[in-house]
Parts: structure tokens; C-alpha cells; sequence
């Protein structure tokens, strides 16, 4: 199960209506978000996973208060999680000593692909294919090879039947070649 703001939001609706099996997907599918935002505030993993738990306490009695008007629902849980480390920081009288620390604590931005990061991905995966395929055979089976599978140089040589400088003279000039293909798509 995807971690689609619609899939939250459905579990949200049902953990309101206490659901319990609907409260552990959603532990599930957003905890791992939710302990990083936590995890960047009190910089302990231990009080972190405290403020986890206390955080999911207060989803579960407030999933009836989320309103997918207002805020996506990672985002409406992101709040509470950090408002709940904040709490636990101020009761411990514990400080945050960098400012980028508290710009970081604000992003709670979605960080789901949009259609407009879909469509670029898609131009530079079909760029490079391109870009690929105007690479010689060998040189482009060396690239292939060293890029997609991890080979070493030392592996592609034994591979390839060919000697290590060769190999390694390939790699170069083909991910020049590449590069000068991809600076002009």
C-alpha cells in the first residue's frame, strides 16, 4: 500500500471512526516521515522514538479533527510530531543550537512526484537512452555495464575480454561523449 495522500486520509477518516487496523497501516506508511521530522528535533534517537508514541496517541484521538481542505495529512501529522518534540525539548529544557536546524524543523513540505517531476524525469530518462545509443558499441556496452550492473574496471575488463586500459579509455570517453550529448538535450 502506496503512501498516497488519498490512502492517508481514507486511514485517517477510519482511524476516527477507531479503527484499529486502519491506525496501524497508517503507523506503517507514515512512521518512518514522522521519526526523521522527530529525529531532527531532539537529536536522540531514544526520546525520539518516545515522542513518536506520544505523536501517534494524539493522531489517534484527533484523526476526526483532519481536514484535507486545510493541509495534506502527512503534513496535518508532521505538525503534531513536531509540536510534540518541541513540547518534549521545552519540559526537558533542552536547546536547538542551529538556526538551520529550526528552518528544517518548518519543511513539512510534500515530498510526493508531482506531474511536473513525473514529465522531467521522463525527458531525462529518454535523453540518456538517446545519448546511449549514439555511443559506440563497445564503449557503450562498457558505460552500460560500469553504470547499471556496478563493475568495476577491473570486472569489466575480465567481462569484456579486453585489457584494463582499454576499459578504463572506453568508460572516459564515452561518459564525455554522454555528457557533452546531455549538456545539448
Amino acid at each position: 500500500m502506496s503512501s498516497t495522500p488519498e490512502v492517508l486520509g481514507d486511514l485517517l477518516a477510519r482511524c476516527a471512526l477507531a479503527d484499529r487496523a486502519a491506525f496501524e497501516k497508517l503507523y506503517r506508511l507514515s512512521s518512518p516521515q514522522l521519526f526523521g521530522i522527530v529525529l531532527r528535533i531532539v537529536r536522540d534517537r531514544d526520546i525520539a522514538a518516545d515522542v513518536l508514541q506520544e505523536t501517534y496517541v494524539k493522531i489517534w484521538h484527533r484523526a476526526g479533527d483532519f481536514r484535507a481542505d486545510l493541509a495534506t495529512p502527512i503534513t496535518w501529522m508532521g505538525s503534531i510530531a513536531r509540536n510534540q518534540a518541541i513540547d518534549t525539548l521545552r519540559r526537558a529544557e533542552h536547546r536547538i543550537t542551529q538556526a538551520d536546524d529550526v528552518d528544517e524543523m518548518y519543511d513539512l513540505a510534500d515530498d510526493s512526484e508531482g506531474p511536473q517531476d513525473a514529465a522531467a524525469r521522463e525527458r531525462d530518462a529518454a535523453a540518456l537512452h538517446r545519448c546511449l545509443e549514439e555511443l559506440q558499441g563497445a564503449q557503450r556496452t562498457a558505460v552500460r555495464l560500469a553504470w547499471f550492473r556496478g563493475m568495476t574496471h577491473e570486472e569489466l575488463a575480465e567481462h569484456l575480454d579486453t585489457p584494463l586500459g582499454t576499459v578504463k579509455s572506453w568508460l572516459r570517453r564515452g561518459l564525455l561523449r554522454l555528457k557533452t550529448c546531455l549538456e545539448g538535450a
